[in-house]
Formats: C-alpha cells, structure tokens, sequence
C-alpha cells in the first residue's frame, strides 16, 4: 500500500549532510518526495511510497548521518501527490 507522510526532524540536523543523508536512503528505497531545511533549523520531508520502505526511510531519520543529533522525528499522513522523483529543494 502506497502512503504519503509529511516529516519533521528536529535537532542538530543542518549543516551535517542530513539532506543528503535522507535524498540517497529515499531513493535507495524507491520513494518519492523532496526534503528541504527550514528556517528554524529542522528539516522536513514530504516522502511516498510503499509502507515498509517508509518505515526503513523513518528509522534512518532517528538515527541520521554521523554528525547529526535528532530529538524527534514527526509524522504525519498526509495525501498522495504524483512526485516523479526524490530531490532536495533549497
């Protein structure tokens, strides 16, 4: 089954290749969706694809890249949009 989630990740997440981090597993995993810093300093996603790859791409956001530190990683279900690809918007 397909879903689409809106995702949230707060902490020490800018500035330590998170983006990246989170473009390389969606796309390894066959999501799509983009992910973008926010000016606060989180980071959010808009990811869809099948549930357990969801699932695969939510645990990495809990742990992140080396340098990074997460606090919390927010979900929330969202609908689905016909994204072609996975990229990062600046």
């Amino acid at each position: 089954m397909h879903r689409h989630f809106k995702i949230t990740i707060k902490g020490k997440v800018q500035g330590v290749f998170f983006r990246a981090g989170v473009q390389g597993v969606a796309r390894d995993l066959g999501l799509y969706g983009y992910v973008k810093n926010l000016l606060n300093g989180d980071v959010f996603a808009e990811v869809e694809g099948n549930e357990d790859a969801l699932q695969k791409l939510l645990d990495w956001c809990h742990t992140g890249t080396k340098n990074s530190k997460v606090i919390d990683v927010i979900v929330e279900p969202a609908s689905l949009i016909p994204y072609d690809n996975f990229q990062i918007k600046y």
